[in-house]
């Protein structure tokens, strides 16, 4: 199961994060520094797999983003890294070739779609056709609601 997917950019910002086991805000806080301090220095030829603590620590880059989960000592490294690649052909799709400013603009979409792939560390739904058939469905729910909130009322 996958603990926690983190994302942050080169300068070391974090643009979203999401946390499937409770940790309170200060160990939080210190994981993403942790994370930061691992991966960010690391040369871009390196393993993607790192050990911290008792926990698997899977990253790979994306343009000027980084994405980190940290995974259980008994996961699959491998299906990690496809998990990551998976959320970012997701956010592609969605974004058509996202970037950085996306996320920033658009962090809700992000959090939307990861939980629609997500679910309590594991994977919901492998199909990105299913998972983009969600996003139109909520997407055309925004658009009516948001119609339906500046109609005047006669």
């Amino acid at each position: 199961m996958m603990r926690f997917l983190l994302l942050f950019s080169r300068q070391g910002k974090l643009r979203l994060q999401k946390w499937y086991t409770p940790l309170s805000d200060r160990d939080k806080k210190k994981v993403i520094r942790d994370m930061m301090m691992l991966v960010l220095p690391r040369p871009p030829r390196s393993c993607n797999f790192l050990q911290w603590r008792d926990l698997k620590i899977v990253y790979k880059r994306y343009a000027s983003l980084y994405f980190c989960a940290g995974l259980e000592s008994q996961d699959n490294e491998l299906l990690a890294l496809e998990v990551v690649h998976r959320y970012v052909e997701l956010l592609d799709k969605y974004f058509g070739n996202v970037c950085e400013l996306d996320i920033i603009f658009n962090f809700e979409k992000a959090y939307f779609i990861l939980d629609e792939f997500l679910m309590g560390g594991e994977i919901l739904e492998t199909s990105k056709v299913a998972v983009g058939v969600s996003l139109e469905e909520a997407d055309t729910l925004q658009e009516t609601m948001e119609e339906y909130m500046t109609k005047p009322a006669y």
